[in-house]
């Protein structure tokens, strides 16, 4: 065995000896924050791909670029100092142009396309971004639809707000990569990445560690994904999602998000940088996109076609941010997920969210999803937005399944009045799915709609107010069994046939 491990280790040695570094300063980038460093860096990545492989070394300095062209078997490291700064577009260049993609038409535009982004790769394998440096998305641009046409805005230099139409040129995600294989990101600084921090599609064996993100709007995309590790990470995002799986139909094809871990993490939804430097400042209100302050938290399934199986999350906190999303809304099926060992703070919306719909934004002929066998445990909710309360809702003929609440600590900030008897939220069949387009929920505690073989064991609510509504609201369910749901610290019984 000591021979074994002798020899293991001389292996190691070797290889570390002879994995060549490429400088990219002797490939001609400056690092001053004026040059465009951008062909300096990709003619350093395509010498080592060349090579067969290597570390691209970032040494301290400022790296204003355009698009970079990651490759197999390459590290890009970014020492401590060293920053790779998106350009803004048309200045001296331009990023690459958004690929054709024949189903664009069933995701959001970001979602379609990988080539306009500040790092990309495609069919790649064995390729890491690590060191102790930051990637700054400042020159990037958000895409969005608004009466039909796609618009750019920007928001990360005040002299340069603007809103105006897309054309090609614009880069709109930090970090894309699509169909690739043992992909390793950790340790960096990620700041401003416009419309995505991180764009991962169809990517397998997929690690996150130690990164420290603070952005406008999606922070980890994680797509059609399979075999994923997200640990250690501190996530801020101020108007979108901290953490979100997804399953579009982007590749062509059904594809599910699967065997996925997100523990240890920190997701927040303060103002841009205030994380990074610790002041936790608020989102201005006036810029939020659903009327509140903050967004962030952990949401699978706004894009919906395939579908989410063995996904697990533990050990992490929200904070002044959205809650947990669990939605299937575009005809895949989401199943065997656990939530578990979860604190949140400052809620901005519904704590907890399970919502199957039927936008069906997928090829003509899927049929609605599932959601089933769900395992939500140990969770700590402290100073709930009052309005929205806790939602399990599916729709008319479709209902959620085997979800399982246990061990649940829910405080909200009451002081509700009661409502209209009978009053039940619209369905919202084919909507987007957001807690906020129910609109006032009837329930203080928990609104179920459309469910069967739901448990809840160990579900304590309390209320900073006096809330005059009735802890729970159930419509079209079979099956809820209730073992010691408490309020205020009595006990109630509720019975729902």
């Amino acid at each position: 065995m000591r021979r074994m491990l002798l020899c293991a280790l001389a292996a190691m040695c070797c290889w570390t000896l002879d994995a060549k570094v490429y400088d990219v300063r002797e490939f001609g980038a400056a690092g001053d924050g004026r040059a465009l460093d951008s062909p300096a860096i990709n003619a350093a990545i395509k010498a080592a791909s060349e090579a067969g492989g290597g570390q691209v070394y970032v040494p301290a300095g400022t790296y204003r670029c355009y698009s970079l062209h990651l490759a197999s078997h390459i590290d890009l490291y970014l020492e401590k100092g060293a920053r790779i700064l998106a350009a803004f577009a048309f200045e001296d260049g331009e990023y690459d142009h958004p690929e054709p993609n024949a189903f664009d038409m069933y995701q959001d535009f970001g979602h379609s396309h990988w080539h306009n982004s500040l790092i990309w790769g495609e069919n790649l394998e064995d390729v890491s971004i690590s060191g102790l440096g930051m990637i700054d998305g400042e020159g990037l641009y958000r895409v969005f639809l608004e009466n039909g046409e796609y618009n750019i805005r920007h928001f990360y230099a005040p002299d340069r707000y603007t809103t105006e139409a897309y054309r090609d040129g614009i880069g709109n995600k930090m970090i894309a990569l699509k169909s690739c294989r043992n992909v390793v990101i950790k340790d960096v600084t990620l700041y401003r990445g416009a419309h995505f921090i991180l764009l991962a599609t169809g990517v397998e064996n997929m690690y996150l560690q130690n990164l420290k993100v603070d952005t406008y709007y999606d922070a980890f995309d994680i797509d059609c994904c399979r075999n994923v590790t997200v640990t250690g990470c501190q996530v801020n995002s101020a108007y979108d999602d901290g953490m979100v799986l997804k399953a579009s139909y982007a590749l062509g094809c059904y594809k599910d998000t699967e065997n996925v871990t997100i523990t240890g993490c920190n997701i927040s939804g303060y103002a841009l940088g205030t994380v990074l430097d610790g002041t936790l400042g608020e989102v201005p209100l006036h810029r939020s996109t659903y009327g509140h302050r903050g967004t962030g938290r952990i949401k699978l399934g706004t894009e919906s076609s395939g579908g989410f199986k063995n996904i697990s999350v533990s050990n992490c906190t929200l904070d002044y941010c959205g809650g947990i999303l669990l939605e299937s809304v575009d005809g895949g099926d989401l199943q065997d997920v656990v939530i578990t060992n979860i604190t949140m703070r400052n809620i901005i919306d519904a704590p907890i969210f399970i919502r199957l719909g039927a936008r069906m934004r997928s090829p003509e002929g899927k049929e609605v999803g599932h959601i089933r066998r769900v395992l939500i445990s140990d969770i700590n909710s402290y100073s709930a937005r009052p309005d929205f309360a806790n939602i399990i809702s599916g729709i008319p003929g479709h209902c959620i399944e085997d979800v399982t609440l246990r061990n649940i600590h829910l405080h909200s900030k009451g002081g509700m009045s009661a409502m209209e008897r009978g009053y039940l939220p619209p369905e919202e069949e084919k909507g987007y799915p957001d807690a906020h387009r129910f609109g006032l929920i009837p329930a203080g505690g928990m609104f179920i709609r459309h469910a069967e073989n739901i448990t809840l064991d160990g579900v304590y609510f309390s209320f900073e107010k006096a809330d005059a509504r009735p802890l729970f609201v159930a419509d079209d369910v079979r099956n809820i069994r209730c073992n010691g749901i408490f309020r205020e610290n009595k006990e109630v019984k509720i019975k729902i046939n």
